[in-house]
């Protein structure tokens, strides 16, 4: 059984017989009553996500996972494979697997993979991806205006906000969290 404090994101337990990634939780207490931990989990076999409290789950065990470097490889239907740098496997990942961070990858960039017993459960994004732009407005200059924006579509195919000087072929870093326009890479 693991305890409230042994608890962080990424952690992998199993429940039920059923393997999850713990996404996120937090702990309320109110008044005297005990505190209750409510948990976010994605579970590993189909991407599915939910919320549950600590009492709600019961007992559960942690299960040791490992990160490994994977480079991204290419689409195969509904799947994305990566290649382990080291034994040089492929590995397919379902698009719920992968959830958002699928419009952030970028073709032979190399990701942090976690994997349970050989096999990849969950993607590591980084905070920031960079992307190139491939459709925006031509150059603007605003007159001295300096947060001014105009939409701008990535390799990924994502529309995000770019400052006016951003031209196509622009590469540019975007947070993975919230998508939004963290500078001009050089």
């Amino acid at each position: 059984m693991s305890l409230t404090h042994d608890l962080h994101k990424g952690m992998v337990i199993r429940h039920e017989g059923q393997l999850y990634t713990v996404l996120d939780f937090n702990m309320t207490h109110t008044g005297k009553q005990k505190a209750t931990v409510h948990v976010k989990l994605r579970a590993v076999s189909t991407g599915h996500t939910g919320e549950r409290t600590l009492d709600e789950l019961g007992k559960i065990e942690q299960v040791p996972s490992e990160l490994r470097h994977m480079q991204y490889l290419y689409v195969d239907g509904k799947d994305r494979v990566f290649m382990d740098n080291e034994t040089f496997e492929q590995y397919p990942l379902s698009e719920e697997l992968l959830g958002d961070a699928i419009d952030f990858l970028v073709d032979q960039e190399t990701y942090r993979i976690q994997t349970i017993e050989g096999q990849p459960v969950a993607l590591q994004m980084p905070p920031v991806a960079v992307l190139e732009v491939v459709d925006t407005a031509p150059v603007e200059h605003a007159g001295g205006t300096t947060n001014v924006h105009k939409e701008a579509k990535l390799g990924s195919g994502i529309m995000i906000q770019v400052p006016l000087f951003i031209k196509n072929g622009d590469k540019v870093r975007v947070s993975t969290d919230n998508r939004e326009y963290q500078g001009k890479e050089k």
